[in-house]
């Protein structure tokens, strides 16, 4: 049994749907005080009211802009007035609009490098000196397996900004070290989401096809490896990105998967 997060405060950016919202759950069942963060004040509203009557932590939002600065340091300093400090950092908030490499401009290059890359480490440096504070500080990033180990067409500068969030981790966790602070990240497959269900069905057939498992991953399922990296335990795991993908990424082929 992993040591109980009864009582810790967490923040997790871009939490009020989606693989968010699954982190969320997760550490609100087992106990934890939950800051989300989001855009949309209703589906926030709703989700804070859905996830607090689990019965675990409380769960409270936030609207805030991670892409910038001040936007993030308003959720720390949220977070350690009405949860006591912050121990865990979940930093989920991202996009991913579609746009092929031809037909991008600068202005969608801009909007998620804004919010996948630097709303990761804005949210990072905010929260850093509450993190070192608890004596259990715990970063943990939602990355993808888009970018750092898969390519897809229109997702190029999401890949990279996936990617990019990788090699940030790999610093800040050695810069952080000393401070008592562990930077892991998750890379989900296809999960099940309200972003994935706007691609359609035929999308979805051909994901689950690729998938030895041959189905989508559940939101919960990255919640579980994030709660993983913040536990007790997992206290010497630091700079780490662990894939939970259903084995989407091993098949050489799909001859692979053909050959099952």
């Amino acid at each position: 049994m992993f040591t109980p997060l009864t009582g810790y405060s967490v923040v997790v950016t871009g939490g009020t749907k989606g693989i968010g919202k699954g982190i969320a759950r997760v550490f609100a069942r087992a106990g934890a005080n939950v800051l989300i963060t989001g855009r949309d004040e209703t589906s926030a509203a709703a989700c804070a009211a859905e996830l607090s009557a689990l019965g675990g932590g409380t769960v409270t939002y936030l609207l805030a802009d991670v892409s910038s600065l001040a936007g993030c340091q308003e959720v720390a300093s949220v977070a350690i007035a009405r949860n006591g400090g912050i121990d865990v950092l979940c930093a989920n908030a991202g996009i991913f609009p579609a746009a092929k490499l031809a037909d991008m401009s600068e202005a969608d290059m801009d909007q998620v490098f804004g919010t996948n890359i630097k709303g990761t480490m804005f949210s990072v440096q905010a929260c850093m000196d509450a993190l070192e504070k608890s004596g259990r500080g715990r970063v943990i990033l939602t990355s993808s397996i888009t970018g750092p180990v898969t390519g897809y067409p229109g997702w190029s500068h999401y890949g990279a900004s996936k990617a990019a969030q990788l090699g940030f981790m790999r610093t800040a966790a050695i810069e952080l070290a000393p401070k008592g602070i562990t930077v892991n990240a998750v890379l989900p497959g296809n999960i099940e989401t309200e972003g994935l269900a706007e691609m359609g069905p035929e999308y979805r057939a051909a994901m689950e096809a690729s998938i030895p498992q041959r189905r989508l991953g559940h939101v919960d399922d990255i919640g579980n490896a994030a709660l993983f990296f913040a536990t007790k335990e997992a206290a010497y795991v630091t700079g780490q990105a662990i894939v939970v993908d259903g084995g989407q990424i091993l098949p050489e082929s799909l001859a692979a998967l053909e050959a099952m």
